[in-house]
Order: structure tokens, then sequence, then C-alpha cells
């Protein structure tokens, strides 16, 4: 059973593999400044917006073209009290074939981003924003809106403006 978390469910007419293929792609909807790997179990990869956040992550768990689980075993914001509210918290990517009229289905869920947390409506926001425009860009037309390696905060939040 998966525990209470921040979730964004979305269907597609690309295939399973095509959905999979984005979400692993992490560069082409969140993040071009990501360094390490995104795909494989045992890979650790580090988000950074200089000054705000900074994640370190591991993907966790990995079945092609069903699940892809990340663990946060790092994270600081510095625009909150609790900087580390998203350590420990598992981030979970599972796709599967709707029932009725075969699309691809993509279940987002940052479980343990709970709304009692200070960071919670600005990360909801943000994850709607990655996982809800960019990710979907990038599954239905080939190019996601990811964070570019300069961009502060106001270039993050003004893009995620112009799509709200």
């Amino acid at each position: 059973m998966i525990e209470q978390g921040a979730s964004i469910v979305q269907e597609f007419d690309q295939s399973a593999r095509e959905v999979f293929a984005a979400v692993v792609d992490v560069r082409g909807w969140w993040s071009k400044n990501i360094t390490g790997g995104t795909a494989m179990v045992g890979d650790e990869f580090e988000y950074d917006v200089p000054v705000v956040h900074h994640s370190r992550i591991r993907v966790s768990e990995v079945v092609p073209e069903r699940l892809v689980v990340w663990r946060v075993l790092e994270n600081t914001f510095s625009f909150e009290t609790g900087q580390d509210e998203w350590a420990g918290t598992e981030v979970r990517f599972e796709i599967s074939t709707t029932t009725s009229g075969g699309r691809t289905e993509l279940r987002f869920t940052h479980v343990g981003l709970l709304p009692e947390f200070e960071c919670y409506d600005i990360c909801h926001k943000s994850w709607t924003f990655y996982v809800g425009h960019s990710l979907r860009k990038l599954i239905t037309t080939g190019t996601g809106l990811p964070n570019e390696i300069a961009d502060d905060v106001e270039v993050i939040g003004a893009r995620m403006e112009s799509v709200a």
C-alpha cells in the first residue's frame, strides 16, 4: 500500500516503453543540472538550484516499462525551517495500461510529502509543473521543459507561471 503523499495521474496515447524512457530521462524534464545516473538501480544523482534547493537521490527500484522508484537520501531547502523534509521520502513513477482504451497511465507519487510540511505547497506546485507539464511534454512531443544549467529561482518560477 502506498503511503500518503503528493500524487499526479496522467494518461497517454504513447506506449509504456515511451513513457518509461521519458521518466528515466530526468535531464529531459526536470533539470539539465542533474549530475549522476538516473536510470538503473543503485544510480545516485544530485539535483541543484544554487542557494535554494539541493537533493541527493538514489534510484532504488526499476522495473522497465512499469516502475521507477527514487529514495531521497539528502535534501536542503533555503526557504524553510524544516530544510530536510524530503530526506527519507520516496518518489514513485508507476506505469500501467488502462483497461479502457489501452492508453498508458503514469501515476506519480511523492510518498511522504505531506500537507503539514512547510514545503508542501511549493513542492506540490513544482511537481505539478515538472511531472504534469514538462514530463508530459517530453512524452508527447519529445521535448520537455527542464531547468537549464544557469537557471536561477526567478527564471524557474517564471517558467512555471507561464504554464499555470
